[in-house]
């Protein structure tokens, strides 16, 4: 079966830097609902279209395909006394903005004089990588499944 909409896909995938580090790859297979749901990055998934149980790809994703450019205003500086005292660089903390709701996650980057230095960027944010996958499995998705927009069951979200 070809990967179309409204297909349930699972895969397996590494991501490289542009020096060939891996900086990312799959545990357990992903399994996502194709077909514009925001479920995989646009470019991956407009890559395995049409694609197959058993079909590879390769995909070099700029950094406004894959996971944004750096936005120096999602750094931030905020006083010590408003973190746990355990704080460490590299924790992450999440945020809600009161005016529009949105969470956020930011990343301690650096603790200094009583200032704690946090980054709202993905850690990924500004890199151009390469996006290397191979499709496991294709198979119809459920009339619940397309309703829902995510994929329900082993790999996928339980109600």
């Amino acid at each position: 079966m070809q990967i179309k909409a409204n297909t349930v896909v699972s895969l397996n995938y590494v991501m490289y830097n542009m020096d060939g580090a891996v900086i990312d790859r799959n545990q357990d297979p992903i399994v996502y609902l194709h077909g514009d749901y925001d479920n995989i990055l646009p470019a991956v998934e407009a890559a395995l279209e049409g694609k197959q149980t058993g079909d590879k790809i390769s995909v070099v994703l700029a950094p406004e395909q894959g996971f944004g450019d750096i936005e120096p205003d999602f750094v931030r500086e905020e006083d010590i006394s408003a973190f746990p005292p355990d704080i460490e660089v590299g924790m992450m903390f999440e945020t809600r903005d009161p005016d529009t709701e949105e969470t956020m996650q930011f990343r301690v980057l650096k603790i200094d004089a009583g200032t704690v230095t946090l980054d709202g960027n993905h850690p990924l944010a500004g890199m151009t990588i390469r996006f290397d996958t191979e499709v496991l499995d294709v198979r119809e998705a459920s009339d619940e499944e397309v309703v829902h927009g995510h994929v329900h069951g082993a790999g996928g979200h339980h109600h």
